[in-house]
């Protein structure tokens, strides 16, 4: 499903180099690269080819291990033109208030699945988002960085 044209994100150009990312003002605090090790880590001990469930788990396991302050499946709420529309989605984790960390265990993630992170902080406002695949061996190839340029 291409959204280009319909009024839907394009996240092409949403992937922003790491670098680039810290010359930025609001990425100074960015805690990704913790977040990015804990999800080795969790690769390292379950492997690949398990439920998308499995992996929540053992990242929230991972991610209080590492002292990081998180939210779960949380409800982030939408408004049109003014006006609520409720509940949009559930992100599957907010870190420390400023990341937004969505989770998969896919064969591939494609175009749709980032421009649909973005689209989540758009409507959140948060500026980064982290979508990590664990069927990716190994995972640090199935992670992508998204940024709400705001």
């Amino acid at each position: 499903m291409s959204g280009v044209g319909y009024g839907q994100p394009n996240a092409e150009g949403a992937k922003v180099s790491q670098r680039s990312q810290k010359e930025q003002p609001g990425f100074e605090n960015d805690c990704s690269h913790d977040v990015i090790g804990a999800a080795v880590e969790v690769q390292r001990v379950l492997g690949t080819g398990l439920l998308e469930s499995a992996y929540a788990a053992a990242m929230a396991i991972e991610l209080h291990e590492r002292e990081l302050a998180f939210e779960r499946e949380v409800p982030i709420e939408a408004v049109y033109k003014g006006r609520p529309l409720g509940i949009a989605y559930r992100a599957d984790f907010v870190i420390e208030g400023s990341v937004l960390l969505e989770l998969r265990a896919m064969d591939a993630v494609s175009e749709a699945h980032r421009a649909q992170l973005l689209s989540y902080l758009r409507v959140s406002g948060m500026k980064l988002g982290l979508l990590i695949n664990f069927h990716t061996f190994p995972v640090v190839k199935g992670i992508h960085r998204v940024v709400n340029k705001l």
